[in-house]
């Protein structure tokens, strides 16, 4: 008590500069009427609902059974929508930070069909993780069941991330989808932006330190492994030297693709249906269907169709 108060004078004088709005005007995190920013345990809260009614018992209560499955995911429901409501109204609260006065009964309104919305989707979207979950599984030798490629395999959690986000995404809530992505990255090391288009029958083996970008375009039955980035290869600026936003600057991947760990595909370039990329590659051009694209020993590339392969 004696530090405090001898020192009083000093924290008081640091407080009132920490609460200058000057010092943090950038940030724009200031409400006008008191209306509440995205809380971070609430999206977590989110995604772990929303891990429980795709996954039955495999995510949250371990005691759901087909007696009581109707009613458990009744309340989980219920739940989803409140956090969902209420998670959306301060997203869109504050991507009009700048607005002195919001209409924050109608962004309400507006958040409510959002989030119904949304859990509308929740059949679609464990139908494609279902498909996920059959990709993993077939393409990893290690995995005994289905249900252990749930239980054990982080880019299931990731890939189920993403489609979470992405939906909120194609719905239009802002700021809420980057943060549920950004929550598997921090989980898994895998990092996909919710704006990627992503295809069914999706797989990433091991996945540390997988990246996708937010233009990329993904077709069915992709397999990615360890390292792999789906990413931009320049920028585009504007007259004050900052990134020009919304340009399509990732790959189109094709169907029944395969790219081996730590290769990097950059910028909007296509790889064509069927076809296998190499580990430790920076690919910057396209690749043709069928087409295999190895490292030589002495670092050259080898192009050749896979019904050369001897």
């Amino acid at each position: 008590m004696e530090k405090t108060y001898k020192y009083e004078d000093r924290l008081k004088s640091t407080v009132l500069s920490l609460s200058d709005s000057n010092s943090f005007y950038d940030l724009c995190h200031m409400r006008w009427n008191g209306e509440p920013l995205p809380s971070q345990t609430s999206i977590k809260e989110i995604i772990g609902l929303c891990r429980s009614i795709l996954f039955p018992g495999f995510f949250g209560s371990g005691d759901v059974n087909s007696f009581n499955l109707e009613y458990v995911l009744g309340m989980e429901c219920e739940r989803l929508y409140q956090l969902l409501e209420n998670q959306i109204v301060a997203g869109l609260a504050l991507k009009e930070c700048c607005c002195k006065e919001i209409n924050y009964n109608s962004l309400s309104e507006k958040a409510s069909a959002l989030a119904v919305e949304f859990i509308e989707r929740l059949p679609e979207i464990r139908h494609v993780l279902q498909t996920d979950v059959c990709a993993v599984y077939r393409g990893d030798p290690a995995a005994e069941s289905r249900e252990e490629v749930i239980y054990c395999y982080p880019a299931i959690k990731a890939i189920s991330n993403y489609r979470i986000a992405h939906a909120l995404l194609e719905l239009g809530v802002p700021v809420i989808p980057r943060m549920i992505s950004e929550m598997a990255h921090s989980e898994t090391g895998i990092d996909i932006h919710p704006g990627a288009v992503i295809g069914e029958y999706f797989s990433i083996d091991h996945g540390t330190g997988v990246v996708i970008g937010a233009t990329a375009i993904i077709g069915n039955n992709v397999k990615l492994y360890q390292g792999v980035t789906l990413g931009a290869k320049s920028f585009t600026y504007d007259e004050n030297n900052n990134p020009v936003k919304g340009i399509p600057r990732h790959p189109i991947i094709g169907d029944n693709v395969v790219i081996y760990s730590n290769t990097s595909v950059l910028g909007r370039i296509r790889i064509g249906n069927n076809a296998v990329i190499g580990g430790n590659i920076w690919v910057t051009e396209d690749v043709a269907e069928n087409e295999k694209l190895v490292q030589a020993k002495a670092n050259n590339i080898l192009r050749f169709k896979q019904e050369d392969k001897a």
